[in-house]
């Protein structure tokens, strides 16, 4: 299994945390009602999500994923 440096790693939750923004955007939902509809009641998951924490797990991203999707 090949490893990815930590460098990678950041690059990769950037991507990905730009990517749900852009799309929150463009869907014009704010990260409140972002997170009413994937279950939580504030905005801190979503926020944290877009600005790339390490500690936001991949699942919330499937989660956002799901939802743009559907």
């Amino acid at each position: 299994m090949e490893e990815f440096s930590n460098h990678e790693i950041e690059e990769f939750y950037k991507k990905v945390s730009k990517k749900v923004q852009k799309i929150r955007q463009e869907k014009s939902i704010s990260q409140l009602e972002l997170s009413y509809m994937i279950g939580f009641k504030s905005t801190s998951l979503v926020s944290g999500a877009e600005a790339g924490y390490k500690n936001v797990k991949l699942l919330i991203y499937i989660g956002i994923n799901y939802f743009f999707n559907n």
